[in-house]
């Protein structure tokens, strides 16, 4: 498979630094979003530290007699306990910065990883930063966000798209890494199939921007850089009310 990837993030118009953070491991095919929480330096100390631990791991992880901080799952594949172990290994290194050090005290990130392997590909999130896939002139969403309005929306199927936009707490996450000692981590694989593109982004984006307009803009630019960058500027033109970050993996066969 050849893949074409391109990523930016952006402080956005309304805030003073950036606690949005983003990875790509060319050698494992691996790609993460980050966004931290927690105020001052925190945010982003977290959003930084998640990907340094899962790239540790991965890097670590390469060597068939290197130890593993949780127990191996015989029921899930080498690349599935990989992608969880690495995760959980993030979160248990946050909450003990954020213990022992009372300036990062309550300090978290949400998280989306992005891990291609062979023709499929596996899809790891905690919190509210999104994967999307867009395929045959369509967009999926992969993943669901770990959220008072998602909980409330499968509490009430019935509510309408008014009632969802003035629901008041849209941003608030009910998973994060580094909330507690041990997280739940959401996972899923898909078929990768030629020609598939896949958009890992922060909430700065996704709230901003709707599903719809996300897959116009990608559908615009045959150039990941491109649509990327219109991505981020479209966000802040819509507003900019928090840190964005906008990455885009196409696949091909050769």
């Amino acid at each position: 498979m050849r893949i074409r990837y391109a990523a930016r993030t952006d402080v956005g118009r309304k805030r003073t630094h950036n606690e949005d953070y983003f990875a790509l491991l060319e050698e494992e095919r691996l790609f993460l979003v980050a966004d931290g929480m927690g105020g001052h330096a925190s945010g982003d100390v977290a959003s930084k530290l998640s990907t340094e631990v899962i790239g540790e791991f991965y890097r670590t992880s390469r060597d068939p007699d290197a130890t593993w901080p949780y127990r191996y799952d015989p029921s899930r594949s080498y690349a599935e306990n990989r992608i969880l172990a690495s995760i959980c290994l993030a979160n248990e290194r946050i909450h003990d910065a954020s213990m022992r050090n009372r300036h990062q005290r309550g300090m978290g990130t949400t998280i989306v990883a992005f891990h291609l392997n062979g023709a499929k590909a596996f899809i790891a999130h905690v919190g509210d930063s999104r994967c999307y896939r867009i395929r045959n002139g369509s967009i999926h969403s992969l993943t669901r966000d770990h959220s008072l309005l998602e909980d409330w929306k499968d509490a009430r199927p019935d509510l309408t798209e008014q009632e969802i936009r003035d629901f008041p707490h849209k941003n608030v996450i009910t998973r994060a890494l580094g909330m507690r000692e041990t997280v739940d981590v959401d996972l899923s694989a898909v078929k990768v199939d030629d020609g598939d593109r896949f958009v890992l982004c922060s909430d700065g984006l996704s709230g901003m921007l709707t599903d719809a307009e996300i897959h116009e803009i990608v559908a615009t630019h045959t150039d990941p850089e491109a649509a990327v960058a219109e991505l981020i500027d479209r966000s802040n033109e819509a507003g900019g009310d928090d840190n964005v970050t906008a990455m885009l993996i196409e696949c091909r066969f050769t």
